[in-house]
């Protein structure tokens, strides 16, 4: 990978000679790669959910164990993606990205082998591992791959549009895996997307070194962010099963919240911290991280709980409902690359954040108007392209947003911190919006004479809920959002304040 404040000697009339990228002349085949590995991560938060059932069938495990195949993934992705974005920074972003692909094909692999619920349960983990080295790689080698404003916007919006449709599409692919094939290749497919991946960016890409003594790894930093963060996505996947007032809950949960405090005063006091706080305290870097955040709470509502209404109310079989999200899979991909290509760099970020988020709580609300004799067509479709134009116009401009600028010594970890903050986002949706909404369905049925419709009923009702409450959430993050992020385009490219020496 190329970021490079020096001179790349080449011969004359090479034309990486005329660019300090030497990316430069290959960076659109570059996207190519990095796109198939972050669809792969994407994917892999979905497809899985939908060849549980199978899976469970299969192996013979309790309902309780269903929740820890997702679970595991989520704990170890979570956890360790500060630390997996650093060591792309400390190690080389190319190393980084290369073993990220080899180890979850391998795990993947594993995973889809498995004879026992314990062999799962362990591959879904070291997925998760190599995933929080994987993704923060990803990003970091296309913000420091396409430093042209105008062809940035359009590799971001690429990317956005990957990272916002690629749980729909995850929903398809693993309908149509687990239908026709076996749900064991719901985590073969995996190697497929890493083979291809890691054969073309072992070719393309060039690794970076950073002259000097190598910055040492900020060990209580990430012990404490780590940990912290391991706590509050246990904590919020508990409050699923547990009560609020439950210790594996809120426990869980003020411990993440102390050691994160701990972490922040470490990281004022290291000599190399592994999140150094200029990352964060930028207005528009934190602007886009909590954007990334309150749009996954938001985007939860969405795949859970219409996920659960197209199946069980409407009767759609897993692949007609991986098929009833691609309308909005195809508006988000639209708006996303003509936000950060055509409207970005005229506008900048906030309107666009403020507006997309403003849009996919309009959506949210008209979902919200459905009942149980509500069809597809005309209760479900139109809402659903409204909130693909609203998420893809908020999304893309915001992860752009929060790597522009950045140090290329700290791409790695800024990069970690849009998937840190999706991750956790994700957590508290999870937790908070099933919360509700079964809240919502019990008193739905106080003092009313049980009987199917009734059952029918409630459960639209705990659906709606949930849909309100996200809109909400995307109407409260336009306007915070609104006021964190500048006024203007951006207005500078990532720089380097570290030499560093390129190599293949």
């Amino acid at each position: 990978m190329s970021e490079s404040s020096t001179a790349v000697v080449t011969p004359p009339g090479d034309a990486a000679a005329q660019h300090p990228n030497p990316h430069h002349a290959r960076r659109w085949l570059i996207l190519v790669m990095i796109g198939l590995a972050q669809l792969m991560v994407v994917l892999d938060a979905t497809v899985v959910n939908i060849a549980l059932p199978s899976a469970q069938q299969d192996l013979g495990f309790s309902n309780d164990a269903r929740q820890w195949v997702v679970t595991a993934y989520a704990l170890a992705f979570g956890s360790l993606l500060l630390l997996g974005g650093r060591l792309a920074d400390l190690f080389g972003r190319k190393r980084a990205f290369l073993v990220g692909l080899a180890g979850f094909a391998i795990v993947s692999a594993i995973g889809g082998a498995a004879t026992s619920i314990e062999m799962l349960l362990v591959a879904r983990a070291a997925q998760g591992v190599f995933g929080a080295l994987l993704a923060p790689a990803a990003l970091s080698l296309l913000t420091t791959t396409f430093t042209d404003p105008k062809e940035r916007g359009k590799a971001f919006g690429v990317f956005g549009a990957i990272g916002g449709g690629g749980a729909a599409i995850g929903l398809l692919l693993g309908g149509v895996l687990t239908e026709y094939l076996d749900w064991r290749w719901s985590m073969y497919v995996n190697i497929v997307f890493a083979v291809i991946a890691f054969a073309g960016s072992a070719v393309l890409l060039k690794n970076s070194e950073i002259d000097g003594p190598r910055p040492k790894l900020d060990i209580p930093g990430t012990i404490t962010a780590s940990a912290g963060l391991f706590a509050l996505v246990y904590g919020f996947a508990n409050a699923e099963r547990d009560s609020w007032a439950a210790i594996s809950v809120w426990g869980f949960l003020a411990a993440g919240v102390v050691l994160l405090v701990a972490f922040v005063a470490i990281q004022q006091r290291a000599e190399h911290p592994l999140l150094p706080l200029r990352v964060l305290l930028d207005r528009d870097r934190g602007g886009s991280y909590l954007a990334m955040f309150l749009l996954a709470i938001g985007m939860f509502s969405i795949f859970l709980f219409l996920t659960f209404y197209i199946q069980l109310n409407l009767g759609f079989t897993p692949v007609q409902s991986g098929v009833a999200f691609l309308p909005m899979v195809a508006t988000l991909m639209i708006s996303a690359t003509s936000a950060t290509a055509v409207l970005l760099p005229k506008f900048g970020a906030k309107p666009l954040v403020s507006l997309g988020m403003l849009i996919a709580g309009l959506g949210l609300f008209w979902l919200s108007a459905i009942d149980t004799t509500s069809t597809y067509a005309s209760g479900v479709l139109f809402p659903l392209m409204i909130m693909g134009v609203g998420i893809g116009l908020a999304m893309a401009p915001a992860m752009s947003v929060a790597t522009f600028g950045v140090e290329t010594h700290d791409a790695g970890v800024a990069s970690a911190a849009v998937n840190t903050a999706q991750q956790v986002g994700g957590s508290i949706g999870t937790a908070l919006l099933s919360t509700l909404a079964g809240n919502a369905a019990t008193s739905f049925l106080v003092g009313k004479t049980p009987s199917p419709q009734l059952a029918a009923e409630a459960a639209v009702h705990s659906y709606t809920t949930a849909f309100v409450w996200g809109g909400w959430i995307f109407v409260a993050g336009a306007v915070i959002c609104g006021l964190l992020l500048r006024s203007g385009a951006p207005a500078k490219a990532a720089s380097s304040d570290a030499p560093v020496a390129v190599h293949m």
